[in-house]
């Protein structure tokens, strides 16, 4: 299996689209670089793993943000809302699987699933965990998930079931150092996370128009302080911050694939002043738009 291309694409409400692996083999492997482009806010069905292989990174999940060196990695459950971004202009690479529960669990009348996949895909207190060199588990956990993506990338004979058995391991760790805690959401973090979906929603679809925060609070009926609650509660970030990162991401994707006047672009991405285009740029990228055409 060769490495995949890191092209996240979602749909209006931050879902992933992008296919990670076959029916068959439910599993894809990336070697992102930060340096160029940040991993925008998205969420998956699959469970998601990676190591930091060069450089710093902020991985976050909601408002929760972690701080990881070269050598640290990460776990993201499934569902959970993230993005990860590069802590400088420096290199930063990550190592990165996604893959579906079922390639470890198999079917759901199994002992796999019951026993390992359902406790921690229904642990609802575990949407993220950092794994930081120094402590014993937290190493097995790192090099089982080296082990699963050299073996996907190099595809050595027999590599899906060295694949499977790291993954395995892996969620055997998770399972036996994260027992799973019956805590549910409280009835306003589920109203959050419905409120915070329908404003990305709203803004994905509307994010080359004029925006303003009363527009988006007023896209779920709630006021303007109540928008800014929410966002900053659940992902961080006011909403006019997210419109410029999102803006910015659509920006870069254009100076990638297209050949259109950079004026264009960022018109057509929300930018009416290129002055505030290439400041805004600058701030989320670490260079302006023609160097980093010319990158």
């Amino acid at each position: 299996m060769a490495l995949s291309i890191c092209n996240t694409t979602t749909d209006e409400q931050g879902r992933e689209l992008l296919e990670h692996g076959t029916a068959l083999f439910p599993i894809a492997c990336y070697h992102d670089d930060l340096q160029y482009e940040s991993v925008p806010w998205h969420w998956h069905d699959e469970l998601e793993a990676a190591i930091v292989t060069e450089g710093e990174a902020v991985v976050a999940v909601d408002s929760e943000k972690h701080l990881l060196k070269q050598g640290d990695g990460f776990f993201i459950n499934t569902g959970a809302l993230h993005t990860v971004w590069n802590v400088n202009t420096s290199p930063c690479r990550l190592h990165s699987i996604v893959f579906h529960s079922r390639l470890v669990g198999g079917s759901m009348d199994s002992v796999f699933w019951q026993n390992y996949i359902q406790p921690l895909l229904s642990n609802t207190t575990l949407k993220i965990l950092c794994f930081r060199r120094g402590t014993d588990w937290a190493e097995d956990s790192l090099g089982s998930i080296e082990n699963a993506w050299q073996n996907c990338v190099n595809e050595p004979a027999g590599y899906e079931f060295q694949v499977r058995n790291a993954l395995s391991q892996l969620v055997f760790l998770l399972d036996s150092h994260y027992p799973s805690v019956q805590k549910y959401p409280t009835e306003k973090e589920l109203r959050n996370g419905r409120r915070i979906k329908k404003m990305l929603e709203y803004i994905h679809k509307h994010y080359f128009e004029d925006l303003n925060t009363e527009q988006i609070a007023k896209s779920i009926m709630v006021s303007p302080s109540e928008c800014l609650r929410c966002f900053h509660n659940t992902i961080g970030t006011t909403p006019i911050q997210y419109v410029k990162q999102y803006r910015v991401q659509k920006a870069a994707l254009l100076l990638q694939t297209t050949s259109l006047k950079i004026s264009d672009i960022g018109a057509q991405c929300g930018f009416q002043e290129m002055s505030y285009f290439a400041k805004a740029f600058r701030e989320i990228q670490g260079c302006t738009p023609s160097e980093y055409r010319n990158q």
